[in-house]
């Protein structure tokens, strides 16, 4: 079965300023029509690009992958998982929190270099 994946913003920095393995891995998923994208992750790459043509690019790549995007129930979900991380002593940012809640519930992993994705349950992490 194809791999479906929502790439955090750490692997997409990797995928835009270099030609590294992450990199590399990448785009083979983007070949293979395997990659999902969403609100949080264009939000989160646009607000650090340093020129048009590096937004231009960035929005080029992003508006070719099926976007997902929270709802309502989405917002709860992802405060209860905040929530009972909060209760176990452990803060991720809000961000990935997002993240993660869209993957669960559109059963996407997630494809990122930060190890904190691994501290909440019932996500799956892309390796």
């Amino acid at each position: 079965m194809k791999d479906k994946v929502l790439v955090d913003t750490s692997v997409w920095i990797e995928f835009f300023k270099s030609k590294s393995e992450i990199g590399n891995r990448l785009e083979a998923l983007l070949k293979g029509n395997s990659v999902w994208t969403c609100g949080i992750a264009m939000f989160e790459l646009l607000q650090g690009v340093k020129s048009d043509s590096e937004r231009e690019t960035i929005l080029g790549i992003l508006s070719t992958l099926p976007y997902l995007e929270m709802s309502i129930d989405l917002w709860q979900k992802s405060a209860a998982i905040s929530l009972s991380l909060k209760k176990r002593g452990i803060t991720l940012p809000l961000s990935d929190i997002f993240i993660a809640s869209i993957a669960i519930e559109y059963n996407l992993s997630v494809f990122t270099i930060d190890r904190h994705f691994e501290q909440i349950p019932n996500l799956k992490i892309y390796k």
